[in-house]
């Protein structure tokens, strides 16, 4: 956010100079810059944050390791306490102008409220196991985010619901169904997200669900999830390129959703290859698949690249890969190798050629509209 902000100062200068607008309108457009920049991330914030988790664990350390010689009501209060204190005294800060160090206390006191359930549960022994005591400490995570309206909070609780998926999908508990709940959790939290305007824990989330359907096409039949999860990602993506301000109105991710769609196309195509490429000798699967996902990273780059640098850093990376595992594959014979490269170049080739001159004839008929 702090470099676009520079981005659109500078713009406004430039604008200024140039005699687009006059010195009231520059000056009540950075004034307007100024009052929406989100300034809450800063290098001290991020500090405040870290001390504040490193806090929070110096306390239940040290509850821990004094727990038998802490008589069993003051230990309860105790953690109550630290929860509280957590909770109303960031509030109170974050009112008289320290949003960053009321944010940290809330964060302290959710992580004591995850701390406060394993060590009460031990305790009074009660039931359950790990996975569901972090999905009562992401609920209520989520709930002290709704209460507070706290962008952290959210980004806490969706990270929590992540370990959840991770422990849950890799198989820590021999009884255990693969998480589809996990989807449902989402759901909720993405709502949530816009109550509280985070927008980070929106990004969080979608990338957490392409890593839920990776575990899933992983769990499951490969290509029956694989080959949804790559039409959809192309669908999405043609969506936020071609209906840009409608969505981004809606998911209001800040123009970034063609950078997740391509992540998910990627990713998708990644897997179908992964599972082809053992066939790739008796079937032309892994080719198709192959030229797709070459395909796809020029559409891309040619759609959205301009205005977006890490899609065209995604884009960059995803063709690298493309590369690789086309040679690893196609080793065994170099001369297979050499004529797929040789093919694709002439058809990237004859497409840049294609594009530059698209793009010349857009800015000739663009200057002359202008003229």
């Amino acid at each position: 956010m702090a470099g676009y902000a520079a981005k659109v100062r500078a713009d406004i200068v430039r604008w200024r100079d140039a005699g687009l607008i006059d010195a009231p309108t520059a000056q009540a457009l950075t004034r307007d810059v100024a009052a929406n920049e989100r300034a809450s991330l800063s290098f001290g914030s991020i500090l405040a944050m870290m001390a504040a988790l490193l806090f929070g664990a110096a306390i239940l350390i040290f509850v821990a390791a004094n727990w038998e010689a802490i008589p069993r009501l003051a230990r309860v209060a105790a953690l109550f306490a630290v929860i509280l204190g957590g909770y109303v005294g960031g509030a109170v800060l974050k009112a008289r102008d320290h949003a960053a160090i009321g944010e940290a206390l809330w964060i302290v006191a959710a992580a004591s409220f995850g701390g406060s359930i394993a060590l009460i549960g031990q305790m009074y022994h009660l039931s359950g196991d790990e996975a569901s005591a972090l999905v009562t400490w992401g609920a209520g995570t989520a709930l002290a985010a709704v209460a507070l309206r706290s962008s952290p909070l959210t980004v806490a609780a969706v990270g929590i619901a992540d370990g959840w998926l991770f422990m849950k999908g890799f198989g820590y508990y021999w009884h255990a169904g693969f998480p589809h709940f996990f989807v449902a959790m989402a759901i909720v939290l993405f709502a949530i997200s816009f109550w509280t305007r985070s927008r980070p824990a929106r990004h969080f989330i979608i990338l957490s669900l392409i890593f839920y359907l990776v575990l899933l096409a992983l769990d499951h039949n490969t290509l029956r999830v694989a080959i949804p999860v790559v039409a959809g990602s192309a669908a999405l993506f043609a969506a936020s390129v071609f209906a840009a301000g409608p969505v981004d109105r809606v998911l209001q991710l800040g123009g970034r959703l063609p950078l997740h769609a391509l992540l998910g196309f990627l990713t998708g195509l990644a897997i179908i290859q992964f599972e082809l490429a053992d066939q790739s000798i008796y079937n032309g699967g892994f080719a198709i698949a192959s030229i797709v996902a070459l395909a796809g990273i020029v559409a891309a780059i040619m759609l959205a690249g301009r205005e977006s640098r890490g899609l065209r850093w995604l884009a960059y990376a995803g063709f690298a890969f493309e590369l690789a595992i086309i040679y690893s594959v196609t080793l065994q014979s170099m001369l297979d190798t050499a004529g797929f490269f040789l093919a694709a170049a002439v058809l990237l080739g004859i497409l840049a050629l294609l594009i530059i001159h698209i793009e010349k004839r857009m800015r000739a008929a663009t200057g002359g509209a202008a003229a």
